[in-house]
């Protein structure tokens, strides 16, 4: 902890460019000039990319999002820039200062990846013109772009924090770590209560590693269902291993600290990941509604483009909010009482530590949290009543069984996640032992029984999972007996 009488910062002044006094409005001017045309001239070329279906190729997909990162880049800091000049205010407060750093970063990071892009495309071109069109798809196309979007997010979130820290005011930094309290278990429970913790979080990872596994492995699970399911496997993967290690390892060593930054960057990546797995299962439901309602059309609607770019949207989506969380938790101040009623650092139980005004961080969790909640479980309940009601219209003993049997499972795993998710953070007045159990259920339980319901009762699975023991067994078998190989040919050739 620092000295209290040190000074906090929570304003910055932007001093400008060296421009003497009497030549403001000239350079003003040019400046204006200069980002007007930039803006206009990157507009004009998305729109005729979008409106011309002949520069409807790589090249131009890769050249209008560049167009738009190059828009971004100069907003971020022209427009302030140019505000201060014609106001003389050189002010900007620590969190504008710090969300300019992180755009900057964001669309500065984006360019270059861009343009390393852009010159893999030319070089497949100009150099392997015969497979231009087989390398450089659509899938992949969408693929690079995203990649670059994720990297990009990720390096600028990754200077965010670490400046955050060093920005914090004062009274924050009276708080260097907090004190994870754990579950409420009876003291001589622990080893029975880390046990079963160890059980489940070793099925959830080796459960949903299979199904990765198995989807890589075999080329029939290639299509855009399983597709989904491997990356809400990864996710599933990922959102019990930012809190659940932590938690066995404090049962272990009875160590409940954790430190701010650590903190912090738990609670983003728990945040990226929920959020994640909430706009995966909406999409994977969009998916079974094209399929069932409209077989006809699925390939079409369901082009690889298409199921890339929604899963490169909710990475994109989930990593801007878990951002929008974080940068207004940065801002607040902990004070003395440094002591989580949680397993993890949740932004819920942090909001109870805060000594300073949380109620724009409530509202925005009541309005921004509960619109993408609302709006991805409104996805999943509009897709199977269609789904339902599709299958009711040509009724089927065997086909309604086999229909509601499935999405009875779907179902009652999404109103598991979805219902503990929202308990906890739209209906709970007061902290207690009943949310830290609902965030057991969907931290730990639903990505547990993930595998079971969505893949390893799948037919489709269970062949490839047969194919993969079938495959392991015969090159075992061929190491282990390579005489009789040698000596089967050698007769052949006899």
């Amino acid at each position: 902890m620092r000295p209290e009488n040190q000074s906090s910062v929570s304003h910055f002044l932007l001093l400008g460019l060296p421009i003497p006094p009497g030549q403001q409005g000239m350079f003003f001017t040019l400046f204006l000039g200069m980002y007007l045309t930039t803006v206009l001239g990157n507009l004009l070329i998305i729109l005729l990319i979008r409106l011309d279906s002949r520069l409807h190729i790589p090249m131009y997909f890769f050249l209008s999002h560049l167009a738009f990162s190059d828009i971004s880049l100069s907003s971020v800091t022209v427009p302030k820039m140019l505000m201060n000049m014609q106001t003389r205010q050189q002010s900007i407060s620590r969190v504008g200062c710090i969300s300019q750093m992180y755009f900057f970063i964001l669309f500065s990071t984006l360019d270059n990846f861009l343009l390393a892009v852009m010159a893999y495309d030319r070089y497949v071109a100009i150099c392997h013109p015969l497979h231009y069109t087989t390398v450089m798809r659509e899938g992949l196309c969408v693929l690079l772009v995203a990649g670059s979007w994720i990297l990009s997010c990720g390096q600028s979130l990754l200077h965010t924090l670490l400046l955050a820290r060093l920005m914090r005011p004062e009274n924050q930094s009276s708080v260097s770590e907090f004190l994870l309290l754990g579950l409420p278990i009876p003291p001589g429970q622990q080893g029975v209560f880390f046990t079963l913790f160890l059980g489940m979080y070793l099925t959830t990872v080796l459960g949903n590693l299979l199904i990765i596994l198995l989807i890589r492995l075999d080329s029939r699970l290639h299509t855009p269902m399983y597709f989904f399911l491997s990356h809400l496997a990864f996710s599933d993967i990922s959102l019990s291993s930012v809190t659940v290690p932590k938690m066995l390892m404090n049962m272990q060593t009875r160590q409940q600290s954790i430190s701010y930054v650590g903190c912090i960057s738990q609670m983003y990546f728990f945040m990226l990941f929920s959020t994640l797995d909430s706009f995966l299962l909406a999409v994977m439901a969009y998916d079974r509604y094209v399929a069932i309602c409209q077989p006809l059309h699925y390939t079409t609607i369901m082009r690889e483009g298409l199921c890339v770019m929604l899963v490169a949207g909710s990475w994109i989506l989930s990593c801007g909010q878990s951002l929008l969380y974080t940068l207004l938790l940065v801002r607040l101040s902990f004070c003395a009482d440094n002591a989580i009623i949680h397993f993890f650092c949740d932004i819920a139980a942090l909001l109870k530590l805060s000594c300073s005004d949380t109620s724009l961080n409530e509202l925005v969790i009541f309005t921004e949290g509960a619109m993408i909640l609302f709006l991805s479980f409104g996805i999943i309940l509009c897709s199977y009543i269609r789904i339902g009601t599709t299958i009711l219209r040509a009724p089927s003993t065997k086909r309604l069984f086999k229909a509601f049997s499935t999405c009875g499972s779907h179902l009652s795993v999404v109103f598991l996640y979805y219902g503990t998710l929202a308990g906890v953070y739209f209906s709970s007045s007061s902290w207690g032992s009943k949310d830290i159990i609902a965030s057991v259920m969907y931290m730990v339980v639903t990505p547990m029984l993930n595998p079971f319901i969505y893949s390893l009762r799948n037919r489709d699975i269970k062949q490839a999972l047969e194919m993969c023991v079938n495959r392991v067994k015969f090159f075992k078998q061929q190491s282990l007996d390579p005489p009789v190989a040698f000596r089967s040919t050698v007769r052949q050739i006899s």
